[in-house]
């Protein structure tokens, strides 16, 4: 897939003295919109085992294109300028924005692995390590990171305010695990196709291996019902639209969304998961 920049976006990269055609160990890919409240915790988080973030804004309103612009981590940002609403762009978008970041890193970038971010997850393990090692060769293609969401709770359902630590907010997380292909070897074979991707297509070989909190429907009560309004409005009703209008109005947890217990971050969340999807 040849994905290219239309006439509503515009690149901007860093200016500077930058060796490009080094091998760099990780690059990462990143699509945003509005995410002034949590998006400098979020690139100090990704900074540590990153060498460049590479990211889609797709038409902030906010203070997010300065905030990216002042990261020196930050090298490139697609700047769309032009919403897409519908059903049919939201799902296309999810997919192009991210095979357009990978077609543009590679143009102006040299490097070894690559890792699909987003800006409201916190990833744990030695990454940094793992991607700058000595055994490239016999690593797997591809590492598929077990994600489970974050809730808030009695007593733990204070907002996120901004530059606060995003890391271990919560305390209590669903046991439903998702197993996703985050981190892949930049090979020229792998892209992004179809509708709707969060994963890349055309990566063999590929291992568990990491962890990531996802918070996405426990920064705030106001934030859970923004989340379920788009889900309702720009996703297909079904699945999305049952799911998230049923949600509405219901931030505050005592269980998951699908039913089970929640458990402190920790080996008990872990023993007790079930991967779901």
């Amino acid at each position: 897939m040849n994905w290219q920049l239309d006439q509503y976006e515009s690149l901007w990269i860093r200016k500077g003295d930058y060796n490009i055609t080094k091998k760099h160990d990780l690059v990462v890919v990143m699509r945003i919109r509005n995410e002034e409240l949590l998006l400098q915790n979020t690139l100090d988080h990704i900074s540590r085992f990153a060498d460049y973030i590479c990211v889609y804004d797709d038409c902030s309103d906010d203070s997010t294109r300065e905030i990216l612009k002042n990261n020196h981590k930050v090298f490139l940002i697609v700047e769309n300028n032009k919403w897409r609403q519908g059903v049919d762009n939201r799902l296309l978008s999810e997919t192009r924005h991210r095979g357009l970041l990978l077609q543009l890193a590679n143009k102006y970038l040299s490097f070894k692995w690559c890792m699909c971010c987003d800006a409201d997850e916190r990833y744990v393990g030695e990454i940094r390590e793992f991607v700058s090692g000595d055994d490239y060769d016999s690593q797997p293609d591809g590492i598929r990171f077990q994600l489970y969401d974050a809730y808030m709770t009695q007593n733990d359902d204070k907002p996120y305010v901004k530059n606060q630590e995003l890391m271990n907010f919560r305390q209590y997380f669903g046991p439903e695990c998702r197993n996703i292909l985050m981190l892949w070897k930049n090979k020229p074979s792998i892209q992004y196709l179809g509708l709707d991707a969060r994963e890349p297509s055309c990566v063999d070989n590929v291992e568990v291996k990491f962890f990531c909190q996802h918070y996405g429907k426990s920064l705030s009560y106001e934030h859970w019902e923004e989340t379920c309004n788009y889900y309702v409005n720009n996703f297909p009703w079904d699945p999305y639209g049952v799911k998230w209008s049923s949600r509405k109005g219901k931030a505050l947890h005592t269980i998951s969304d699908f039913g089970r217990p929640l458990y402190l971050w920790g080996n008990d969340l872990f023993s007790n998961s079930t991967t779901t999807f």
